[in-house]
């Protein structure tokens, strides 16, 4: 820590200890007794239900995390969803309660216990991405989405499983050496999807309130419709990759899960923001909002035009007599149906396939970007996707437990194979996706004069596990996986859930819109997600004791010896800003 840092924490910490010492001295918040009348459930509970009791004084971020820790306990060994619980979040939690009572909250987030996918840097956790070769390392600053997290109050409670490097190789998704399987919570026979398998699995089964993904060609929206979730990938630069591991740069973004549209707005209103360290983030100057839950409205399809694509089924009856259904329902609200558009394929198909520009840009930007993560790491880690690859190969890797899968070690060696990023082949690439992919992918909204695309977010519901034999499992492997649209214009894509299956897995709708249009899309999501209600929790995690808190009882006054030692808490590094310099 620097010197100026260490003198703007001591200064920070003298005036919240003198904050507590004060209040709790002459404050009739801590001498006053308040009879209280409300219940919490734990189980889908909201932002806005956790602020309500947490106002009410029936719950308190203490006892909200021990809450999701007993679940944790319980619960986890079987699904597999989290490879590190944060061994401070208890003492983080009773420090934020303190600053809650004396200052008042600094968000809606403020005592909120969050799940990262394990390639979102943390300054006092491991972060690993799912690969046995990075086990242990701890970077030296937050992502700029953690710190943002942590500025806002949320508690970062776990860092979840996830496919090897973000790269998905085993069937189901979820999949890699440090973790192992993490499983599907509405069928244990089917993955989570990937590569944000774990955090999406995790807020699924009611683990935490908020998770984190990253995605580059579907790892938030594969998960989210695997687990019933909201998600949203966002527009390209709406939100920073530093501090998140890489796998593409020209494709990668981090985005929320969550469990309602409205939890989804509220956590991406805290996130977005120009940083130095990310020049992507650099057009997004002004175009955000303070607040995304301001343009959540059930009529916010009236008046607008909704277009799909024609001539593109997904091959599983249930899915398309859902998105039938789904499409009757937009209607319904208000919204114009255009007639089904079709997509512009002669400029598209070059994106997909072995040869295919996304396939080319990725493999030659893993190779050289993860090489500038892995030199902030410490000595001991490799340095280099060659190193990566001959540890993940060796004896010791190649006859544990949990093996890296082949078909990602193949991945790896045709990165590894690649030029650098002045070669010919990779510059031709880039070339082609902006100049003609990417228009061509944003012409299907500007020239149909459409407010978004909608469409089923897979073609198939979750994936069987490796030797699992499921004949109630649908897919068709010629369906074209339209979430791609989105990773080759940098486009944003918000999943809702739609529904079930006849296999008893969700399903979730995707809205698609033109740059910088997530409050647009966000409102469509909300309007159709009070129309249908399609969401319900998983029915292998019921509640645990002490999840159902009935307030009938006064709460004991707070004393102010207690205070004091509390706000001691506060001195702690935890609230110390931890993130790398511009």
């Amino acid at each position: 820590m620097s010197q100026l840092q260490m003198s703007e924490f001591k200064t920070s910490a003298l005036r919240i200890t003198a904050t507590v010492i004060t209040t709790a001295a002459f404050s009739p918040l801590f001498i006053a007794e308040r009879t209280l009348s409300a219940t919490f459930t734990l189980e889908e509970a909201t932002i806005d239900d956790i602020n309500k009791a947490f106002d009410s004084g029936a719950l308190t971020a203490e006892s909200l995390t021990q809450l999701y820790l007993n679940r944790i306990e319980t619960y986890d060994d079987t699904l597999n969803s989290l490879v590190t619980v944060n061994p401070s979040a208890l003492s983080i939690a009773e420090a934020l309660d303190v600053e809650r009572q004396t200052l008042g909250p600094r968000s809606p987030l403020h005592g909120i216990p969050v799940i990262l996918k394990d390639n979102f840097d943390t300054f006092d956790m491991p972060t690993t991405a799912g690969s046995i070769v990075l086990e242990g390392s701890i970077p030296p600053y937050d992502a700029f989405i953690v710190q943002k997290l942590r500025d806002a109050g949320a508690i970062i409670l776990a860092k979840a499983n996830m496919d090897e490097l973000a790269h998905g190789g085993s069937p189901g998704g979820g999949y890699s050496s440090l973790g192992g399987q993490t499983l599907n919570p509405y069928n244990f026979n089917r993955g989570p999807s990937g590569s944000s398998g774990g955090s999406a699995a995790a807020i699924a089964a009611n683990l935490g309130v908020i998770g984190f993904g990253s995605d580059t060609l579907g790892s938030i929206r594969g998960p989210s419709m695997d687990n019933s979730l909201v998600g949203l990938r966002p527009t390209l630069g709406l939100t920073s990759r530093d501090g998140i591991i890489p796998f593409s740069s020209s494709f990668d973004i981090g985005g929320p899960f969550a469990r309602t549209v409205e939890d989804l707005a509220i956590t991406l209103s805290y996130i977005t923001g120009v940083d130095p360290n990310d020049p992507a983030t650099a057009d997004s100057e002004d175009q955000f909002p303070a607040d995304y839950t301001a343009f959540l409205e059930e009529n916010a399809f009236e008046g607008v035009r909704i277009g799909f694509l024609g001539g593109i089924p997904t091959g599983n009856p249930d899915l398309d007599a859902g998105f039938a259904q789904a499409i009757g329902t937009i209607e319904s609200l208000g919204a114009t149906i255009a007639a089904p558009i079709i997509p512009p394929v002669a400029e598209l198909i070059p994106f997909f396939g072995p040869t295919g520009v996304f396939t080319t840009v990725s493999e030659t930007e893993l190779k050289a970007e993860l090489a500038d993560y892995l030199a902030t790491t410490d000595p001991e880690y490799p340095k280099t996707l060659a190193e990566v690859i001959a540890i993940s190969e060796s004896p010791e890797v190649l006859n544990s437990e949990f093996p890296v899968n082949p078909t990602v070690l193949g991945r790896w060696k045709s990165a590894e194979a690649r030029g650098s990023l002045s070669d010919p082949e990779y510059v031709a690439a880039i070339s082609l996706l902006a100049e003609v992919i990417a228009p061509s992918t944003e012409a299907i909204l500007t020239e149909n004069s459409i407010d978004a695309l909608v469409y089923i977010t897979s073609s198939c519901t979750a994936t069987p596990l490796p030797g699992v034999d499921d004949s109630t499992f649908i897919c068709s492997e010629d369906a074209i996986g339209l979430s791609a649209l989105a990773t080759a214009a940098g486009l944003p894509d918000v999943q809702v859930p739609a529904g079930f299956a006849s296999d008893g897995l969700p399903y979730t709708l995707s809205f698609l819109g033109l740059p910088y249009s997530e409050p647009e899309l966000l409102g469509f999501a909300y309007a159709f997600e009070q129309a249908t209600k399609a969401r319900k929790p998983p029915e292998f995690f019921a509640a645990l004791p002490g999840e159902i808190i009935e307030h009938s009882a006064i709460p004991e006054s707070t004393s102010i010896a207690a205070l004091i030692g509390v706000g001691a808490v506060l001195t702690g590094s935890k609230f110390i800003k931890h993130r790398r310099p511009s």
